[in-house]
């Protein structure tokens, strides 16, 4: 995908906490205290959340001062250079196109921006502690959407996915997904537990929806220039590495649909493409048959 390149950035939100390492001058409140917390959203591989570690109370997350975002990504000529810059074009476009969206959906109330964090190595989060293993996540509790960026390259090295730029995209669009279904109530109300039928999947796959529907829309934020078929192939490409079914063929060499907890690769391109061809958050429903 190719930024409009004298598109306007808003690097206010990105938190750059990346060389900071775990808790490297960030502030969690709430003095350590013990709690489980909501994480349905938890990671586009599938992860245990058990592998998040300790569960933090909800407090005041502070980034770091100086963030080379502000003074090197301001338009979309530096999002076409940078991943960095990338990544701040698309939580732009995403969180722009959903803002319009709920300003204009009768009961949605205001959408409510919320920021990218971006890390290497390991960090503190509001739903416990989280390495690059972790993979993207939106996290209830705190709000925020994390990053290693390093996590694009595990996608195609790992995952086997072919990469480009709206995978990237994609990946940013689905974690909002999550942060949309949040403030719509989904992910409180969701149950049925893990299964290729289950609560966790139906979540994953709505989130998946909304991506796609960003996507239609992408180019109406103007941010972007009109999507190409190639890019919506490379997003779909994406979609489909990070299945349950081919994860767990190349990692274990054998398929379980009761353990699945995001779906399967047919199903997540089938909902990201529904989200595309339709451009309508409404098409999103995964209550029923998937």
């Amino acid at each position: 995908m190719t930024f409009n390149p004298n598109a306007s950035l808003d690097p206010g939100q990105i938190t750059d906490r990346r060389g900071m390492g775990r808790g490297g001058g960030v502030l969690v409140g709430g003095g350590g205290a013990i709690g489980i917390v909501l994480l349905i959203a938890y990671t586009l591989l599938g992860g245990n959340p058990s592998d998040l570690g300790p569960i933090l109370d909800q407090g005041t997350v502070t980034g770091p001062g100086g963030s080379a975002l502000a003074t090197d990504c301001k338009t979309g000529t530096d999002a076409n250079a940078r991943d960095d810059c990338r990544i701040l074009g698309y939580v732009n476009s995403v969180q722009k196109y959903w803002t319009d969206e709920f300003a204009t959906s009768a009961g949605a109330g205001a959408y409510q921006p919320v920021n990218t964090v971006l890390f290497t190595g390991q960090t503190t989060t509001g739903c416990g502690s989280a390495s690059s293993a972790s993979g993207p996540f939106y996290c209830p509790t705190d709000k925020l959407v994390y990053l290693d960026l390093d996590f694009f390259a595990q996608l195609r090295t790992q995952f086997g996915a072919k990469g480009g730029s709206l995978a990237q995209g994609y990946v940013i669009a689905h974690e909002y997904g999550h942060h949309v279904q949040d403030l719509l109530g989904n992910l409180q109300s969701a149950s049925g537990g893990t299964g290729a039928t289950g609560g966790s999947v139906r979540i994953e796959l709505q989130a998946d929806c909304f991506a796609g529907v960003w996507a239609n829309h992408a180019a109406s934020t103007g941010l972007l220039q009109p999507l190409t078929d190639a890019q919506i192939a490379d997003a779909l490409d994406a979609a489909s590495a990070v299945g349950d079914d081919r994860i767990q063929q190349s990692t274990t060499g054998q398929v379980n649909p009761d353990s699945w907890t995001h779906g399967s690769a047919a199903q997540r391109q089938k909902w990201f493409g529904t989200g595309y061809k339709t451009g309508d958050p409404a098409g999103c429903d995964t209550s029923g048959a998937l």
